[in-house]
């Protein structure tokens, strides 16, 4: 019987993030490898900002594992852009075989989810997973020029300037490193949503279906986990996700998060729905996340990443907006062997 989760072999080797300024700004600014506070990363262009950033980030997880790009076997990538070409452009001088990536804001689990596949089967012993956006780049593709000034609703999120890159191996090859010991694909899942200013409650469904189809194959509990970490819902989506759980029976309120939630300070920074954006639970994970569970002060965490799927066309044309939400289960190297995976 196709039980849909895939255990895996893998291990975070390395990874690297680049921010913005309202990103160092906030809550988790002192985390993050890098930032420019031009946000334009020496660029004439903010797409091309964009592009730089990948190419930072990606620079610092190969200088953090004294690892040179020849000893990468493929790289998946992706962004918010159009025909993805800010990863397009951003890691054209690396010479690793490139596999271009669209899964909106769930980009970076999606990347991780294929790299971890690729390595734990044998394909390749290194892959790279790298994503990003820019909050400039993101508005004029998506709503409307910044020069508009238009007024943003309370459920609208901003779109995180930030890049993160991953390098993933074996874990037998890097059993000192956190692993990724299981995933859960996607499916994607469409509630009649179609308003762009409210992505987190066309994502929820998305996140629900995938968790409890993890929960349901694999026997586990909430309880097994420190924490069930969402990639982007924000505010509003994180909690019709809670809500949505608790019809079914689950209760995740008590070991919740979202990265659109942690990243900003909602009050102080006026960012209303929170954070969004396929940098966002990039540099997060990145950031703040994985050193916990290498350090141990996390044992076991779900990462579910989300993506509203829509194109500005399909979103000019009144089309309802599917999404998708991938899940990796994510171990830290400190746990005991009795109680590992």
């Amino acid at each position: 019987m196709n039980q849909e989760w895939m255990r895996l072999d893998a291990a975070v080797v390395a990874s690297g993030s680049a921010v913005g300024k309202k990103e160092h700004e906030g809550p988790l600014g002192c985390c993050f490898d890098l930032h420019d506070a031009s946000d334009k990363f020496g660029k004439k262009t903010w797409e091309g900002a964009e592009s730089e950033m990948q190419r930072m980030a990606f620079n610092i997880a190969l200088s953090k594992a004294k690892m040179t790009d020849r000893e990468v076997g493929a790289l998946f990538a992706g962004d918010l852009l159009n025909q993805c070409v800010g990863s397009a452009y951003g890691l054209l001088g690396f010479d690793i075989p490139y596999f271009g990536l669209y899964g909106a804001c769930s980009t970076c689990a999606e990347g991780l989810l294929l790299a971890s596949l690729t390595v734990s089967y044998g394909a390749c012993s290194l892959c790279g997973a790298v994503t990003s956006s820019h909050y400039c780049s993101a508005e004029r593709q998506y709503r409307t020029p910044l020069e508009y000034g238009s007024q943003r609703p309370p459920t609208a999120q901003w779109t995180v300037t930030g890049s993160g890159a991953f390098l993933v191996g074996r874990s037998d090859a890097y059993p000192e490193r956190v692993r990724i010991r299981a995933g859960m694909p996607g499916k994607a899942q469409e509630y009649g949503i179609n308003d762009a200013n409210n992505m987190g409650a066309a994502m929820a469904p998305a996140a629900a279906d995938t968790l409890c189809r993890f929960l349901s194959a694999t026997g586990a509990t909430p309880k097994r986990y420190d924490l069930i970490v969402t990639g982007d819902l924000g505010f509003e989506g994180g909690s019709i996700l809670c809500d949505l759980l608790r019809a079914k029976g689950i209760d995740i309120t008590d070991r919740y998060a979202d990265c659109g939630q942690l990243i900003y300070d909602r009050k102080g920074q006026d960012v209303h729905g929170g954070g969004s954006g396929c940098g966002c639970s990039a540099v997060v994970l990145s950031a703040y996340l994985l050193p916990r569970l290498q350090s141990g002060a996390l044992g076991r965490i779900l990462f579910l990443g989300t993506g509203a799927m829509m194109s500005p066309d399909s979103i000019k044309q009144g089309e309802n907006i599917p999404a998708i939400a991938h899940l990796l289960e994510l171990e830290s190297p400190k746990l005991p062997k009795t109680e590992r995976s």
